[in-house]
């Protein structure tokens, strides 16, 4: 938890001019959260970029908590502290406690940065002597209000030399709004929905894997495709053994293992053949063992895991080389798919035309027919290469993992899910630029995502990392990746990561997987699983929106013609209103709400009810096209509105033996026309789609017959 001053005991302020100004307690008077920087030690994810002499575990003196930030610097020297790209729109000033020490009198100036950009300087006043005072500092009095691109602050001394104290630095929030808008278009579909967002990764050390639970839980989550063997063991990973490397003994879980719960949940595959280790007649073998001995049918097929990064196994001769994988992935292609031509394989790529390059891609450079640049990264070299080859890959496997270990923070991890736009358009730009059309059809999938690729602590296992599941995948369906597959199923338990106390949870541990254990089940599971209740391949994505950048909205029109709208509330202590408004469609009054957050993550930790800790299903009674609903915080909400009843009004023509009717309702709605003759038993005599708003059709009523009585229900 952020420390507020309300908590303190102050001994001082200074109102700053240019509008500066100061609060007794951040909290009071905002609905939103602030972002702590400094807390006896460097929180959410913020780097010391400093090069004055400091000491960031100094004892005394402190303002609050046990310890300070020491400064010992010559004139211009800076205290420093840098993370990635973030967007300050949430927030309105900068605050930290200073101290001058026994001397006092330092003049200080801090300026701020983005992407590449510096702000003003905004100087302070003289620093009190033996004195802590707070300085609050408007953002838009450093340049940054509007920037979406935070990533540095400085504080520099002016003049002379000196000692001086910080502590309690944090970005303060901006007031939430009073209303938020959300917006859906039903009319306006964005994509149809593909089967395979809905995958895990399998690990090939999962002992509980091959069995009856696991099939269950797959069900339980509406899981599609499974990836094996998955991550850098796929660089050292041969199939038929079941070993990796020279190792003499095997895993627990082997292809036969694999395949067998694959099988038996219906589920498709993505297998990661072995590039780094391995042979691509070794993985040939692999494909005709699948597809045309066993005729297991597994389609997707990728060639080596991360094969740009150094952590990878890569015993070639130029290793973590793109002309090398690009030349033996050609190999690989032509051999596997001689086994079988069905199958789609995929290479490795990663976002930037510069990144990763080594001293092995200074050979290759690759020229950029649009640009006419060289670039010396993985990915322009590996397209390039594979071009001039005349080898074209299915798919492109991206992998996301937005932090790494000590650079964990909750609020910045929940933004980071809007990248997925940015990576699919340069993932296509460079497709598009080193392929040309010939690249077009060449699919953008992501086969591994989760929070943070380094040692893992709480946030992992926390609600919000499955806010971050929900939310990523959200994005993504606005994006051309056709998969996502999160990594991964179960991992295991990890102690060594992150325990920080400004992050939200109560587990003890860390653990990437959805499941820790045979059947321990994580917030990442009860997201998967609500997404489950939200879309589904054959239904459609819409076009849905939020002007709060806190609470995300994505929507989709199922096959029946219901609509989802799924509400993540990203803060975690704030509740917001929100008007909700659904254009292009008309719903019935009453809807279903799916909903997973605090209450159920607390049920768990106090060994609830495992009903309570399970997704919350309830009936709301105000749908329509226009209406308002609070979203607790750390929240995932999930609006089902089944379409409102149609309308059914009959003329009659030609006498009284002949009747119009008109179906008055919501296009593309499939319907049913039933009649009967005591208003029990319901006969239908016509199924058929709502076109346009209205269809007209006649009937002839035989002279005679019985009181009939019609009625037209929505299929569900």
């Amino acid at each position: 938890m952020s420390r507020t001053s309300s908590l303190r005991k102050i001994r001082g302020f200074l109102i700053l001019p240019l509008t500066a100004f100061f609060l007794g307690s951040f909290a009071s008077g905002y609905s939103q959260t602030a972002l702590p920087i400094y807390t006896d030690h460097l929180v959410n994810g913020f780097q010391d970029w400093s090069w004055a002499t400091r000491n960031l575990t100094n004892s005394s003196p402190v303002h609050s908590g046990s310890q300070s930030i020491r400064v010992s610097a010559a004139a211009y020297e800076g205290i420093s502290f840098h993370q990635s790209d973030f967007d300050a729109t949430l927030y309105s000033s900068l605050s930290f406690w200073a101290n001058g020490g026994p001397g006092g009198g330092q003049v200080l100036q801090i300026y701020a940065e983005y992407g590449a950009a510096s702000g003003p300087a905004f100087a302070i006043p003289a620093l009190p002597a033996n004195t802590w005072k707070q300085f609050v500092i408007p953002l838009s009095a450093l340049g940054v209000a509007d920037k979406t691109n935070l990533n540095r602050i400085t504080w520099q001394l002016t003049s002379g030399s000196g000692i001086f104290y910080l502590d309690d630095i944090q970005l303060n929030p901006k007031p939430a709004p009073s209303l938020v808008h959300i917006e859906v278009n039903a009319a306006q579909a964005i994509r149809p929905v593909d089967s395979r967002w809905f995958s895990a990764n399998a690990a090939v050390w999962d002992g509980n894997f091959d069995t009856p639970q696991t099939i269950s839980f797959l069900n339980e989550m509406g899981l599609t495709a499974l990836r094996f063997p998955g991550g850098s063991l796929s660089d050292q990973y041969h199939w038929a053994s079941n070993k990796s490397l020279d190792n003499s003994w095997q895993w627990q879980t082997s292809f036969a293992n694999f395949v067998h719960v694959a099988t038996n949940a219906g589920v498709q595959a993505f297998i990661t053949v072995n590039y780094g280790t391995g042979t691509p007649e070794e993985a040939a073998a692999w494909v005709r063992d699948s597809n045309v001995t066993n005729h297991f049918g597994f389609k997707y097929w990728e060639i080596g895991n991360e094969n740009y990064g150094d952590w990878e196994t890569d015993s070639n001769t130029f290793p973590h080389d793109p002309f090398t994988y690009a030349n033996r992935a050609a190999d690989y292609i032509q051999q596997m798919k001689a086994a079988d031509p069905t199958i789609k394989i995929g290479v490795v790529v990663t976002t930037g035309e510069n990144s990763y390059s080594n001293q092995y891609t200074l050979n290759h450079p690759a020229l950029n027919p649009r640009t006419h640049e060289l670039n010396y990264g993985w990915t322009p070299i590996l397209l390039a290469t594979l071009k001039n080859l005349g080898v074209r890959p299915d798919f492109v496997s991206h992998h996301v993992y937005p932090e790494y270990t000590g650079q964990e923070s909750d609020p910045l991890l929940l933004q980071s899910t809007r990248n997925w736009a940015s990576d699919a358009a340069d993932l296509r730009q460079q497709i598009t630029d080193y392929f040309g059309d010939d690249g077009t059809n060449i699919e953008l999938l992501c086969t591994e995502n989760n929070s943070n690729s380094g040692q893992q602590g709480k946030q992992s296992t926390s609600l919000v990392n499955g806010l971050y599941y929900a939310d990523s995948l959200g994005q993504i369906m606005k994006t051309e990746f056709n998969a996502f597959v999160w990594w991964d199923l179960r991992n295991g338990t990890d102690t060594s990561g992150s325990m920080d106390s400004t992050l939200y949870g109560w587990r003890t541990y860390g653990d990437l997987g959805m499941i820790n254990g045979l059947s321990t089940k994580h917030p990442t599971f009860y997201a998967a699983k609500l997404m489950k209740y939200f879309t589904r391949s054959g239904d459609s994505v819409l076009n849905a929106s939020s002007d709060y950048l806190l609470l995300s909205s994505y929507a989709s029109r199922h096959a029946n013609g219901a609509v989802s709208l799924l509400v993540i509330n990203k803060d975690s202590t704030a509740n917001f209103n929100a008007r909700i408004a659904l254009d292009g469609f008309a719903p019935d009054e009453t809807a279903t709400i799916h909903s997973f957050g605090i209450p159920q993550d607390e049920a768990a930790r106090t060994n609830g009810p495992s009903v309570a800790q399970d997704i919350a299903v309830s009936d709301f009674s105000g749908a329509a096209t226009n209406f308002d609903y609070s979203f607790p915080p750390l929240s995932l909400t999930l609006f089902t509105f089944a379409p409102e009843a149609p309308g059914l009004v009959a003329l009659p023509v030609n006498g009284n033996n002949a009747f119009v009717f008109q179906l008055q309702g919501q296009p593309s709605v499939p319907y049913v026309l039933q009649t009967s003759t005591d208003l029990n038993t319901w006969i239908s005599v016509e199924t058929n789609t709502l076109s346009g708003s209205a269809m007209n059709f006649t009937n002839t009523i035989s002279s005679g017959a019985k009181q009939q009585f019609w009625r037209a229900v929505w299929m569900r």
